[in-house]
């Protein structure tokens, strides 16, 4: 099945522009067009597209992708820098959700602290009974 730049556009929640950008940085190499230059999406592209956005929103920057999807274009001889590129960010990913895990605890710790603090407040405001 293809999809239209409008289509993709609504499945994915990206502009048009993006799409675009992503396909001009290489990104998206693969994207056909037809007699008149109009995009159509395969579904082999939605699924680089789903990877692109998968690796964007855990952090990889765009040189990386592009260098990673590179190296895909090369085929199976580059299977192992590509495994050990994703081992890497992975670890990268893990190491902030770590990160953010500890931010997360301090901020639930606070809450609790002013939650306590909130309802001695309140106790002590009210009128004895």
């Amino acid at each position: 099945m293809e999809y239209s730049m409008k289509q993709v556009s609504q499945m994915t929640g990206l502009t048009a522009h993006t799409l675009r950008y992503y396909e001009k940085e290489g990104l998206l190499p693969g994207v056909q067009r037809t007699k008149s230059g109009i995009r159509r999406f395969s579904g082999e592209d939605m699924e680089g597209l789903s990877l692109v956005c998968c690796l964007k929103s855990t952090g990889m920057t765009i040189k990386q992708i592009r260098e990673f999807v590179a190296l895909s274009m090369e085929g199976d001889g580059t299977l192992k820098q590509r495994c050990d590129m994703l081992i890497a960010h992975k670890r990268n990913v893990e190491e902030e959700i770590r990160q953010m895990q500890a931010h997360l605890d301090k901020v639930t710790h606070k809450i609790a602290w002013i939650t306590g603090k909130c309802e001695a407040l309140a106790a002590r405001q009210r009128p004895p009974a």
